[in-house]
């Protein structure tokens, strides 16, 4: 059996730098006289995320959650659990969840639920790639970096099984 492996590149890491630049400023102008706590998604969001947050020019603090819907599978379980949780209260923070790509919506949803009950000030999202096809759900994502076909992808933290996150680039996963 030949294992998957990363095939067609779909978003350059040039592209990513630039995009994230972008991101970047756009953030820090909209949250101008403000402390942003920004909220990744392990493992996923992990490269994103620190290379998101070197762009920012707003004071800023970091911290993270885990969560579990996929496995080593490609299409989601339909159950989203809480891995890891946050270190810190969010409540009354301008809390900015960071997400490596929306694709069903399923664990972004449970998220913002979950999130918004802890009281923030503010709860914005953004997210590197976003599979708008996909997700059947009205997610309020406020910050994209890409929009993608339906394909499954790895690279720049995304995996396929524990696989493929160091990429330096986003790929289509192939059999």
């Amino acid at each position: 059996m030949v294992e998957p492996g990363p095939g067609e590149v779909l978003v350059s890491a040039e592209q990513i730098a630039k995009r994230t630049a972008e991101l970047g400023a756009e953030i820090s102008r909209d949250y101008e006289g403000r402390e942003v706590l920004m909220l990744g998604i392990l493992k996923g969001a992990f490269l994103f995320m620190a290379d998101l947050a070197r762009e920012l020019t707003v004071p800023c603090e970091l911290d993270f959650m885990a969560v579990s819907s996929y496995g080593s599978s490609t299409s989601s379980s339909g159950v989203v659990r809480i891995v890891k949780d946050l270190d810190a209260p969010i409540a009354d923070k301008h809390v900015l969840l960071v997400e490596d790509i929306v694709d069903s919506g399923l664990t972004l949803s449970y998220l913002l639920k979950n999130l918004a009950a802890r009281g923030p000030a503010s709860l914005e999202i953004c997210t590197l790639l976003s599979k708008p096809g996909r997700s059947g759900r009205d997610l309020p994502v406020r910050y994209v970096g890409f929009e993608l076909p339906d394909v499954f992808v790895v690279g720049y933290g995304l995996d396929h099984a524990q696989k493929h996150r160091n990429l330096p680039h986003i790929a289509a996963l192939e059999a």
